[in-house]
Parts: structure tokens; C-alpha cells; sequence
């Protein structure tokens, strides 16, 4: 049994179809948008040394936000496959997380969109297999994806040990 800690966001998912590679694939590729290829650009020609890195990504996170604004008005919005369940993760660990309802069935492979709350917020999509009837394992997240997620877990651990510190003093 993986070790696991409570962490609860939303999960939308569905048995897995070759269409949801695609929409998977497509995900991940957005996460590379024109001004994050800019600025891995700049960072590889060495332009950004003198930057300050937390300036630097909340400057990109808000030029993403300002192209998220402009999209609303022109009444642009994403498009996602629609997936036949929605329920919430309750516990989560490196390689796993585990559902608040017994849906999954063991063996099966599935396509999912967490909503990981990270900075910036987004959507997160995921290729897992169940373990179980709650306890899924990740099979495939993109790199970046990858790396939220586990600084995620971790966070979530600091804050856990910080609560259990103060309850005894």
C-alpha cells in the first residue's frame, strides 16, 4: 500500500479511448504556449541570469491570465472532451492518489483532468490504471505536470507536520 496523505481538488475521468491520448497530448502542449517558449528561450541564451525568478513567473503568469481575460471576451473558450465522472481525490501520493467514491474498477485504465491547485491554477491531465475501487496509480503526466504534483505532495506534508507540531505544543 502507498503511503498517502490527505490532500482533497476535483477529478473528472472515463474509461480510456485513443481520443483522450489526443486531448492528453494536446494539454500538454499548451503548457508550452508562446510565452513560456519565449522565456525557456531567453533562460537558455542566458538572458535571464540578472531576472528574478519569482518575478519572472509571476510576470508569465500574468500575461497568461491577461491572454486567458482576452479569450473570455472574444468569447473564446477551451474545449474538453466530456468525461463521464467527476468526484474528488481525498488522499494523494507520489505515483497515486485515491477517490472519495468506490467507482473505479481494478485493472481498468483511465483518462482524467485534476484540477491541481497549484500557482498558476490549471487543469492537469492523466493517464492511471486502478489499483482498486478508490486508489488509482498515474501511468503517464506530462514532465512539467509531474513536478507540480510532487512539489504539491510535499507541500501538503510541510503543512500536515506543521499542524501536528502545533497540537502538541
Amino acid at each position: 500500500m502507498p503511503r498517502l496523505i490527505p490532500a482533497f481538488f476535483e477529478i473528472e475521468f472515463d474509461g480510456f479511448k485513443d481520443i483522450y491520448k489526443e486531448e492528453y497530448d494536446k494539454l500538454g502542449s499548451e503548457s508550452d504556449d508562446p510565452i513560456g517558449q519565449f522565456v525557456k528561450l531567453a533562460k537558455a541564451r542566458g538572458e535571464t541570469k540578472e531576472t528574478d525568478p519569482v518575478l519572472l513567473e509571476l510576470l508569465i503568469a500574468l500575461h497568461r491570465k491577461v491572454d486567458e481575460l482576452a479569450a473570455y471576451v472574444k468569447n473564446e473558450k477551451k474545449e474538453f472532451l466530456k468525461l463521464s465522472f467527476k468526484t474528488d481525490i481525498e488522499k494523494i501520493g507520489f505515483d497515486y492518489f485515491e477517490i472519495k467514491e468506490k467507482v473505479f474498477e481494478k485493472g481498468k485504465k483511465y483518462y482524467g483532468r485534476m484540477s491541481l491547485p497549484v500557482f498558476p491554477p490549471r487543469i492537469v491531465p492523466v493517464i492511471f490504471e486502478a489499483e482498486n475501487e478508490k486508489l488509482a496509480k498515474i501511468l503517464l503526466m506530462h514532465d512539467r505536470d509531474i513536478k507540480d504534483y510532487n512539489a504539491f505532495i510535499m507541500a501538503r506534508e510541510r503543512a500536515i507536520i506543521r499542524e501536528m507540531k502545533a497540537k502538541n505544543g
